[in-house]
């Protein structure tokens, strides 16, 4: 297994710049900051053109395939598949995006309107998975991991240059944590360039895949459910390559949200921050509403990751509505600071 370096993270920089987004602001929350008591800062990923930092790591991975490849494919829960599409496209490359029947209707059409063809296979993110794989082993299709992939977590990690470079003197990190690239690439970077740092993991309390794994000391299969936080489902694979021991050696801490927790944070950043933002962007503002990073130092920076929202489901929320997530209602109420 080869192993990820800070040369691979700087490399990544240099190999996307044009086509993702460099220096993405970073910008104070006075709200939040009253609620930490310390300066707290969101880093605004939903800036990239793929409205979501995930186009970082996929623009780093499609400028890295031979020309004359036969095209790309992936699994995806909405924001990768974006990303691919949108790399894709720029080298004149075919796209097929696997996708679970859980993914919000509204991120398989984004998809679609990049030229990218989807695939809707089965109730879980392994099942599309498996697809995925399908493509690439019969049509020769390069298949480029969400996650668990060198040149994408390398892509993701240029987010921790930008944060060091950005606020030098930062003291905490709050990532939203699904399959690990994001998370493990960003804490891998700054926990080189500034050991001192505090680096969270934030994650639902419902299918929290790389959260069960590390209790377990080992990579395991969990139950997909609905989440307001639905970019952070799915697993992370049995067979996990890198991102596992990334998050296991560089994460100070895991912390779980309610989707309670979670409805109450996209509120916020809307009224307060006058952020549209998805589920997994507001858990950072989650955990520190609900108190449950403790005592924190700051200065403190929270990923707000993605826009890529389902709509009516976001205007739902910031009317004070109740959310229907399978078996379970999130009930609604008017946001109140």
């Amino acid at each position: 297994m080869n192993a990820l370096s800070l040369a691979d993270i700087l490399a990544a920089r240099r190999r996307i710049a044009g086509i993702a987004a460099l220096d993405t602001p970073l910008v104070p929350s006075p709200f939040l900051s009253r609620i930490a008591d310390s300066e707290v800062l969101l880093k605004l990923e939903f800036a990239q053109p793929t409205g979501a930092f995930k186009l970082r790591g996929a623009a780093n991975a499609v400028a890295l395939l031979p020309e004359g490849n036969a095209g790309v494919t992936c699994c995806s829960t909405g924001n990768h598949g974006r990303a691919i599409a949108y790399a894709a496209a720029g080298r004149g490359m075919r796209a097929v995006i696997c996708m679970s029947s859980l993914v919000p209707q509204a991120k398989v059409e984004g998809i679609r309107a990049l030229g990218a063809e989807v695939r809707i296979v089965g109730n879980s993110q392994d099942e599309a998975q498996a697809e995925s794989e399908r493509l690439a082993r019969e049509e020769g299709l390069a298949e480029i991991p969400p996650f668990d992939a060198l040149p994408v977590i390398a892509g993701q990690g240029t987010i921790g240059l930008e944060l060091v470079e950005q606020r030098p003197d930062l003291e905490t990190l709050l990532i939203p944590l699904s399959g690990g690239g994001l998370a493990g690439g960003i804490a891998f970077a700054l926990k080189r360039l500034k050991p001192s740092i505090r680096i969270v993991g934030i994650t639902m309390e419902r299918g929290a895949a790389m959260h069960a794994a590390l209790r377990a000391g080992r990579p395991v299969g969990i139950t997909e459910v609905p989440s307001l936080a639905d970019s952070l489902g799915g697993g992370i694979g049995l067979e996990n390559r890198h991102t596992f021991a990334l998050c296991r050696d560089c994460l100070d801490d895991v912390v779980l949200v309610s989707e309670e927790e979670i409805y109450r944070a996209m509120q916020a950043h809307y009224f307060e921050d006058r952020i549209v933002c998805e589920g997994a962007s507001a858990v950072g503002a989650a955990a520190l509403m609900a108190g449950k990073l403790g005592r924190v130092r700051g200065p403190v920076a929270s990923i707000v990751t993605g826009r890529n929202v389902d709509m009516k489901v976001f205007t739902d929320i910031v009317n004070g509505r109740d959310v229907q997530l399978g078996d379970l209602v999130v009930k609604g109420t008017p946001y109140a600071a």
